[in-house]
């Protein structure tokens, strides 16, 4: 019994290590994996989205940034939540729908989950639990959220959800100023 308990936490530690985001393995929107160990190399932005939000209309704002900057080593990565106000109701077919239709989105929306709270998605651990990202402790204020990582996987800045997506300070931090 104590061997499979620290088992456990043994292979907890290796699957989620301390510092970067690679080796998760997340479900998109259609439920095909999703490896972020295809990114080592790129500029990450894990955003947490909803569509029915004063906020929502940044998906505009993400989507340029996003086809500025792809080509550049960048990526960005949608986590629709419904954690503030149910403010995403839809299911995967209803918040695809939505993003193209609305804001042809094309950058990358992962499956809906929680972002706070008991049941906070193990991603959402990492970018908010210092013992697990090694930079610092942070909470989701709201949806929109930005947490920027640099081409190792490694935390370097939280950017509140009413800063705009295409503000010079993400920006500047995408191009390496």
């Amino acid at each position: 019994m104590l061997q499979s308990i620290f088992s456990f936490f043994k292979k907890d530690t290796k699957t989620y290590p301390k510092g970067s985001i690679h080796s998760f393995i997340v479900n998109d929107l259609k439920g095909n994996q999703f490896d972020f160990s295809t990114l080592k190399g790129k500029k990450i932005m894990v955003v947490n989205t909803a569509s029915k939000c004063g906020l929502t209309p940044q998906y505009e704002k993400l989507q340029k940034i996003y086809e500025k900057f792809k080509y550049q080593n960048f990526e960005i990565i949608g986590f629709p939540s419904n954690n503030f106000l149910w403010q995403e109701p839809g299911n995967a077919s209803d918040i695809e729908n939505f993003c193209t239709v609305n804001y042809d989105v094309t950058f990358p929306m992962m499956e809906k989950i929680s972002v706070k709270g008991k049941n906070m998605h193990p991603i959402y651990e990492f970018l908010t639990k210092k013992s697990k990202n090694g930079v610092k402790d942070t909470t989701v204020k709201w949806n929109f959220q930005k947490f920027l990582l640099n081409e190792n996987g490694e935390l370097e800045k939280v950017i509140s959800p009413k800063t705009q997506p295409d503000d010079r300070s993400i920006t500047a931090w995408i191009e390496g100023k």
